[in-house]
């Protein structure tokens, strides 16, 4: 059974609650068990979770959700560039799919609310790279 990590933001508490619930249905749905939850203030906090729940070797991929709402400034942007060159860079060091369920930047309340299914294509990008990615423990495969 795969074993996954989530974190949520807490940032947009009223959406980000719904998306957690999209998430642990889209988990229990495939199959899979949610190791743990860490909730963190905000989308920019995320990569640090990511990272302590990647490190755990009964975890198997982390999904990271949150939504992050425009404003009368460039701030989303800034935070949703941030936060996914960072968990990107998790993924990578931890050699641990880190899945990105973040919706945003440049989205209203409204525009966020409709896609609160991200976080379920988060948990199930997360179960498919865990799938299809060889175990760099196995023997290489090559072709004739």
């Amino acid at each position: 059974m795969t074993t996954l990590g989530l974190v949520v933001a807490e940032f947009n508490r009223p959406i980000t609650e719904q998306m957690e619930h999209e998430a642990a249905e889209a988990a229990q749905a495939a199959g899979a068990e949610v190791h743990d939850i860490v909730h963190v203030p905000g989308v920019y906090d995320a990569p640090l979770a990511a990272d302590r729940l990647a490190r755990l070797e009964a975890v198997d991929a982390v999904a990271v959700i949150g939504t992050v709402i425009t404003g009368d400034t460039d701030h989303d942007q800034v935070i949703s560039d941030a936060t996914a060159q960072r968990l990107a860079d998790v993924s990578l060091e931890r050699d641990t799919p880190v899945t990105l369920g973040v919706t945003g930047p440049g989205m209203s309340a409204a525009e966020s609310r409709e896609r609160i299914e991200n976080a379920a294509k988060a948990v199930d990008s997360a179960l498919d790279l865990v799938d299809e990615l060889p175990d760099p423990e196995s023997p290489s495969r090559t072709a004739d």
